[in-house]
């Protein structure tokens, strides 16, 4: 196959460049009808994924605050038991000095018991700013799937409708692509890739190249209407075809 690359005229170049071209142009304004609708169907899918790792951080976040609390309620138990035991034994003391360290275990459980409040309180506090912060991310993770489901529906219908003919058109691609040599191939796909309108093969319009609008010189005009070789734009290096190689190739893709 090769081999028989090789053998091709310029003229049978460029008629498979610019049919390349062509097809891949088509292919290209059927990726438009989408529009940013696939970034925009991604960014959604990244910022639930985001919202979903948030929640379960906030939900780990409410559980801890929640054990928090609950153990500190656990300690004023604790500490009312330990006050219930010491009043008591202090009617079963036999002097003051047992009175007085009994009285002072009793202060020390009810310090516990006003410290384990005061961390109740912040943590309740803590608490209800963590079930706002998951309340108003569940909110916003339910508008995004909304609008994500939205984007899916509109962007599966485009997908639907150009399918066939995307699928037509990337095999008519394929094979016009098997008639370049590989060294032109590159360079196409290389020119394509540089320039957001992918336009790599142009012709020439009023003795200007129709990718930038640069003048084109009477001679290389004379030498592009020979098709005796492939002859890049000096200006912005595209790929040049005369205008009767063009009408040849767009009248087989009608």
């Amino acid at each position: 196959m090769s081999k028989v690359k090789e053998l091709l005229t310029a003229e049978d170049k460029l008629r498979s460049l610019f049919r390349l071209q062509s097809i891949d142009s088509k292919i290209d304004d059927l990726k438009k009808l989408r529009g940013e609708l696939p970034e925009e169907v991604q960014d959604l899918e990244d910022e639930i994924t985001g919202l979903n790792k948030r929640l379960d951080k906030i939900g780990a976040d409410i559980k801890s605050k929640e054990d928090y609390i609950a153990n500190n309620k656990n300690k004023i138990q604790e500490a009312e038991e330990m006050i219930a035991r010491y009043t008591k034994q202090m009617d079963e003391v036999k002097n003051n000095r047992e009175f007085d360290a009994l009285t002072k275990e009793v202060d020390m459980q009810k310090l516990e018991i006003d410290l384990a409040n005061k961390r109740i309180r912040d943590g309740q506090r803590e608490l209800g700013d963590f079930e706002k912060y998951k309340e108003e991310s569940d909110k916003k993770k339910a508008e995004r799937e909304k609008e994500l489901e939205v984007k899916r529906e509109e962007l599966g219908g485009i997908l639907e409708e150009t399918k066939k003919e995307e699928e037509a058109l990337k095999k008519m691609a394929y094979e016009a692509g098997q008639e370049i040599e590989d060294r032109l191939k590159k360079a196409y796909i290389r020119i394509r890739r540089t320039y957001r309108n992918g336009l790599a093969v142009v012709t020439v319009s009023r003795s200007s190249c129709g990718g930038c609008y640069g003048k084109i010189p009477p001679q290389r005009q004379l030498e592009l209407s020979q098709h005796k070789k492939v002859i890049l734009c000096e200006h912005c290096g595209r790929i040049l075809v005369g205008d009767e190689i063009a009408e040849q190739v767009l009248k087989t893709l009608e």
